[in-house]
């Protein structure tokens, strides 16, 4: 999308949070080569902190080609944020509705409308202890296999130094970096033609998070866990572990009222 289709609303949030964004982190931008010039497409993002999306639409402004994201439906009710929201074309997310599929439909034409959609597919900041990437939903890879438009896989580090996830207070000195890398589009071939079933749509999610985690370990300088944080498997374990150490303690109150 050229830079004169950015329209109004997409300037006036780019005049109102760049310069704070400007003051408070420095720049360390990579990969803006591999975002396409022209046609539809998806980037895969990772998430670490509340303004990251600030950040990243930062840096995807400065390359002409605009993200829409997918967002809770209820920022769209609030004043000024919701219409700066629809004005800016973001596509509203109803979870736990009849209308909750509306978005994956949205993305799709904004896609083939030549657009691109910005995707956060862990869907909620990371619970990893060391903020890599965890596993994801799979809206991502359907849109793509749908479309089979290009899938970009974008990295981003910095934003979560200043913020980090669930902080109420910045933490502004020294002043943080924020890194940004995108890299080569996803290869998803193997997947076209197939039908979308569950184990499918996990595989090729799966192809995506590692491709952003890749650019996530270049721009860190290290490597990931060879297992992605899941954080469905944490709670399971937590909740087995709550169980035993409950067994535990009911045993030794019958082995004490036993003496």
């Amino acid at each position: 999308m050229p830079r004169r289709r950015i329209g109004f609303w997409y300037r006036l949030a780019a005049v109102i949070c760049k310069p704070p964004l400007v003051i408070l982190l420095k720049r360390d931008w990579r990969g803006m080569e591999n975002i396409p010039a022209e046609g539809g497409f998806i980037t895969a993002v990772n998430h670490n902190s509340y303004i990251d999306p600030l950040g990243y639409a930062h840096y995807q402004y400065n390359t002409g080609r605009v993200p829409r994201f997918l967002a809770k439906s209820g920022l769209f009710r609030q004043g000024f944020v919701g219409a700066a929201m629809r004005g800016t074309g973001q596509i509203p997310v109803y979870r736990e509705s009849t209308d909750a599929l509306s978005a994956f439909r949205a993305a799709i034409d904004a896609v083939e409308r030549g657009e691109c959609v910005a995707f956060y597919p862990e869907g909620t900041l990371t619970r990893d202890p060391d903020g890599w990437p965890m596993t994801a939903k799979t809206g991502a890879a359907r849109v793509a296999l749908q479309t089979r438009c290009p899938v970009i896989p974008v990295a981003q580090w910095g934003c979560n130094e200043l913020l980090p996830p669930y902080a109420r207070k910045p933490r502004l000195l020294p002043r943080k970096t924020h890194r940004v890398q995108a890299g080569p589009p996803v290869d998803l071939s193997r997947f076209y033609g197939k039908e979308m079933t569950a184990e499918v749509l996990k595989e090729a999610t799966e192809v995506i998070m590692a491709a952003v985690t890749r650019q996530l370990e270049e721009i860190r300088g290290e490597k990931a866990p060879d297992t992605p944080y899941d954080p469905r498997r944490e709670r399971i374990e937590q909740r087995l572990r709550t169980q035993a150490q409950t067994r535990r303690t009911h045993g030794k109150q019958a082995e004490g009222q036993g003496t």
